[in-house]
C-alpha cells in the first residue's frame, strides 16, 4: 500500500491540515493548564453570582431589568479577555524557550501555527460562553427572544474574543521577550471591565465619561447580547460591534503575522 503523499509546505491543503492539528495542540495545552481553567471558568461563574447577590437589586431598580442580563454578557467578555492575556503570555514563553523557532524550521506551513492559535482562542471563547451561559441560567438568565438571537449571543462573544485575541497576540509577538505584557494587558482589561454598561446604565456615569463608556468595545457588545437575550434596541449597538471587530482585526492582522514570523525566526 502506497504511503500517503505529503502536501507541498506552502499549499492551502497543508495549511488547513496543519492548522487543525496545531489547533488541537493549543486546546490540549489550555485544558491541561488547570490554573487558567479556574481563571476563565470558575472565577467568572463565581463573579456572576457575586454580582447578582451584591448588585442585583440596585441595578435592577435603576434599569427596570434584571441585572443578570448585563452581568452575564459582561462576565463572558471579561473571561474571553483574560483568557487571551494568558494565551499571549504563553506564546511569549514559547518564544523565549525556543519552541517557536523549532516550529519555524519544521517542514510545515508558515502560517499554520499562528492561525491555529487564533482558531483555538475562538473555540475557547465559544466553549467558555457555553459554560458561563449555563451558569447564568442558575441565577436567572434566559433566552427570551428565540433560537436565532440566542445563537447571535454566541456569535458576538466569539467575534469579540477573536478580535481581542488578535490584539493580544499582536502585542505579544511584537514585544521583546520578557516584556511586562501581563500588567499592561491586565490593566487594559480591568479598565474595560469596570467602565461599561454591564455594571450600570451609561447615563449613570459622570457626563464627561459617558461618551467613552458608551463607545468602548465592551459596551456595545454587552448591549447587543442583552438585547438578543431579553429584547430591546439592537441595530445601533450591533453596528458598533461589527466596526470594532473589523477595525481591530484590520489593524492587527498584518503586524501580528509579520511579528510572529520575526519572533519565530529569531530576528
Amino acid at each position: 500500500m502506497d504511503a500517503p503523499q505529503l502536501l507541498p509546505e506552502q499549499s492551502v491543503g497543508a495549511w488547513w491540515q496543519q492548522t487543525q492539528i496545531l489547533t488541537v495542540r493549543q486546546l490540549l495545552v489550555a485544558v491541561r493548564d488547570v490554573p487558567t481553567l479556574i481563571q476563565v471558568l470558575v472565577f467568572p461563574a463565581l463573579t456572576m453570582v457575586m454580582f447578582k447577590v451584591v448588585l442585583g437589586d440596585v441595578i435592577g431598580s435603576a434599569t427596570g431589568m434584571d441585572s443578570v442580563y448585563g452581568t452575564v454578557p459582561l462576565v463572558i467578555l471579561t473571561s474571553a479577555m483574560f483568557g487571551s492575556v494568558v494565551s499571549a503570555t504563553r506564546l511569549n514563553m514559547e518564544r523565549k524557550t525556543g519552541l517557536l523557532g523549532r516550529l519555524y524550521v519544521l517542514p510545515i506551513n508558515r502560517g499554520a501555527d499562528f492561525t491555529a492559535r487564533v482558531a483555538a482562542e475562538s473555540l475557547r471563547a465559544l466553549l467558555t460562553t457555553f459554560c458561563l451561559v449555563i451558569a447564568g441560567f442558575a441565577i436567572g438568565f434566559r433566552f427570551t427572544q428565540g433560537v436565532g438571537p440566542a445563537i447571535g449571543i454566541f456569535v458576538v462573544a466569539v467575534a469579540f474574543g477573536t478580535a481581542f485575541a488578535m490584539l493580544t497576540l499582536c502585542l505579544a509577538v511584537n514585544s521583546r521577550p520578557g516584556a511586562p505584557l501581563v500588567p499592561y494587558l491586565g490593566l487594559l482589561s480591568s479598565l474595560l471591565m469596570f467602565f461599561n454598561s454591564g455594571f450600570s446604565p451609561v447615563d449613570m456615569y459622570p457626563v464627561w465619561l459617558q461618551p467613552i463608556v458608551a463607545n468602548q468595545p465592551m459596551t456595545p457588545a454587552i448591549d447587543t447580547m442583552r438585547a438578543l437575550a431579553a429584547g430591546g434596541p439592537l441595530a445601533g449597538n450591533l453596528i458598533k460591534v461589527v466596526i470594532w471587530v473589523v477595525v481591530i482585526m484590520a489593524l492587527t492582522t498584518y503586524p501580528a503575522l509579520r511579528g510572529y514570523r520575526r519572533a519565530a525566526a529569531g530576528r
